[in-house]
């Protein structure tokens, strides 16, 4: 007679899930592997994460979960904030410690060399992406070409750095490192500055660790950790969620009453009398009509404000 297995017990149907999880992601993750966890642990139906950050990089991922990820756009504009440590003295094939040395060199730097170095980056300057990135080209990512051992053209990228702070330098030693504070706009790769910096104080430079700390007005204050999200309970781990405003709140903010509230809805513009400057986009907040009963004021989308007329453009349905 066949051998009887126990049936296995069924998965936790998807679930509508609508926030924002703060990830201190860890290092040696991708992010796309990061976002599947995450979505799996929260069982949501909707996800998506808001620009990537390298396996070896660690620090502020927002992931959007259900109406957020309509919003997951603006943070893949938003300007960015990383700290790194950049080892002086050795070249790498691919910009960090994990690429092959191709070159070494005698670190001889004082301080106030390194200023000068760092101030030439600072404000608008033209990046050549690395050949190690997801940047791709003919449908092709260029780690692939790389890995293949072929290196293709890559247009240089206006890129805006904001500001570099040194925090801490160890020039001396026999393992000569730089911690620097970098903000800068998107796109910017920092492998890329790092190295450049390198190149320009003449002995070459890999980075050996990077932290995201900032993406827009969000940092890493109530970020959390996987191992943390996994540890939850499953009643818990949507409370470590912030909700889909948290990704709007340096837009200016709309108050509306029911009816006004249930026009915006419908999709139809509003002449407001409101004592407020245009806006490209400001944040609405509104009263819903849920089965005749009235709620609180709640999040309704964003919407254009010009000339005294409110323009819906995306609504949230919570």
């Amino acid at each position: 007679m066949a051998e009887q297995h126990a049936p296995k017990p069924a998965k936790p149907p998807r679930r509508d899930v609508h926030g924002v999880l703060l990830l201190d992601k860890p290092i040696g993750w991708s992010s796309n592997d990061a976002l599947i966890r995450a979505k799996r642990l929260l069982w949501a139906k909707k996800a998506g994460h808001t620009g990537t950050l390298d396996p070896l990089a660690t620090g502020l991922l927002p992931l959007c979960f259900g109406e957020a990820t309509k919003f997951s756009q603006d943070l893949l504009d938003a300007d960015k904030t990383y700290e790194t440590v950049v080892r002086l003295g050795i070249k790498t094939s691919t910009a960090d410690a994990e690429g092959e040395v191709l070159s070494e060199r005698p670190v001889s730097v004082t301080p106030a060399q390194l200023q000068a170095a760092i101030a030439r980056f600072v404000g608008e300057i033209d990046q050549v992406p690395p050949m190690h990135s997801a940047l791709k080209k003919d449908g092709k990512p260029l780690y692939e070409y790389a890995r293949a051992g072929q290196t293709v053209e890559r247009a240089a990228r206006r890129v805006t750095i904001h500001a570099v702070d040194v925090l801490a330098t160890d020039l001396e030693s026999a393992t000569p490192t730089i911690t620097l504070r970098v903000s800068c706009s998107k796109g910017t790769y920092i492998r890329t500055l790092g190295e450049d910096i390198g190149e320009v104080l003449g002995c070459g430079a890999h980075l050996v660790a990077l932290r995201r700390t900032q993406v827009g007005n969000l940092t890493l204050d109530g970020a959390v950790t996987l191992e943390a999200l996994e540890t939850a309970t499953e009643e818990a781990r949507a409370d470590l969620l912030a909700p889909v405003d948290a990704l709007l709140q340096t837009l200016p903010r709309v108050e509306l009453d029911a009816e006004e509230s249930r026009r915006f809805l419908h999709g139809q513009r509003l002449p407001l009398r409101l004592t407020l400057p245009n806006a490209d986009q400001v944040r609405v907040y509104g009263l819903r009509d849920t089965a005749g009963v009235e709620t609180s004021l709640s999040l309704l989308g964003v919407a254009g404000w010009q000339n005294g007329v409110l323009r819906p453009e995306r609504l949230v349905h919570l």
